[in-house]
């Protein structure tokens, strides 16, 4: 069987040519790395978030490296969905790659007038909401700690797309499996986990963080056996399918997270040092299939032993 039959796969009803797709917030619009990477290599591209309006940002400095990771405060920096649709859309629009758009806002409304707007044009697969923001609504109560808010906004964005929705998940709680249970039960498609880590880098000669808005996210490898082990508690509590992320930068470490129960993954902060690391990560993924003796990827999904 060939490496790329080996790979080929399915999630929400869209056909994949391989579980590997480029995660929000380091892949920029996609667009970007055209020049850099073939996109129709990739199993899918999930775009940077968008708000209803523009936002800029947090101030400088945004990213820190850490031992085996990164921090960052962006501030969802992004055009709006309006800009997108009118300038980056059309181009994504011509991939054969599955392309996602990652959707947040700060209230119900946000997520939901997004979506309306997305929905009236071509060339998306399906949206991921970010619910790993703080709800004005509701005194700064995070959608993504609070199963009643994530139900909330994930049946108010049911209602508008015909596409599917896939729920990103944060870390920062303390049961994973509880919020995994409300998305599904809220009519989420698929859920993907985990986002960044909240953390926090000193310099101890000025006595500052290292990054501008204070606090930030942490990525990369530190945090990959903590991802594994809420991908494999999310998974074994929801029936829907799992999307697996956190410190992805080998094919063996796209394997890990489909064992544990993930039937696609995405990769992130690889891509600050390898662009193309998405596509390498597949062309392993495969090459690990073919040295196990395994015929197809789905055959791996879920297959931990405990």
């Amino acid at each position: 069987m060939s490496g790329e039959a080996r790979l080929a796969t399915s999630l929400c009803g869209i056909a994949l040519q391989n579980p590997v797709l480029a995660a929000s917030g380091t892949f920029g619009y996609g667009v970007e790395f055209a020049a850099q990477v073939d996109l129709n290599r990739l199993g899918g591209l999930v775009v940077k978030g968008l708000s209803r309006e523009p936002i800029e940002g947090n101030p400088a400095p945004r990213l820190f490296e850490t031992e085996g990771g990164m921090i960052n405060s962006i501030g969802l920096q992004n055009i709006g969905v309006r800009a997108f649709v009118q300038e980056k859309l059309p181009e994504l629009a011509r991939l054969h790659t599955a392309v996602f758009a990652n959707v947040f806002g700060y209230q119900t409304a946000d997520y939901v007038e997004v979506v309306r707007v997305l929905e009236d044009h071509a060339g998306l697969a399906g949206y991921e909401l970010n619910v790993s923001c703080p709800n004005t609504t509701q005194g700064g109560i995070y959608f993504s700690s609070d199963p009643a808010l994530l139900s909330e906004v994930v049946t108010a964005v049911k209602q508008v797309a015909k596409r599917p929705v896939v729920v990103k998940l944060s870390p920062n709680v303390s049961a994973i499996e509880p919020l995994a249970r409300a998305a599904e039960a809220s009519g989420a498609d698929a859920i993907s986990l985990v986002n960044t880590f909240i953390a926090l880098a000193i310099d101890a000669r000025t006595r500052r963080p290292r990054i501008g808005a204070g606090m930030g996210g942490l990525s990369g490898p530190a945090i990959k056996p903590l991802a594994l082990r809420m991908v494999c508690q999310a998974a074994r509590g929801v029936k829907i399918p799992v999307i697996g992320m956190g410190g992805i930068a080998t094919g063996e470490d796209a394997a890990e997270f489909l064992i544990a129960g993930a039937s696609a993954v995405e990769v992130g902060t690889a891509t600050f040092w390898d662009p193309g690391s998405p596509a390498r990560i597949a062309v392993e993924l495969g090459a690990f299939l073919q040295r196990e003796g395994i015929a197809s990827v789905r055959e791996l999904v879920g297959t931990l032993k405990m």
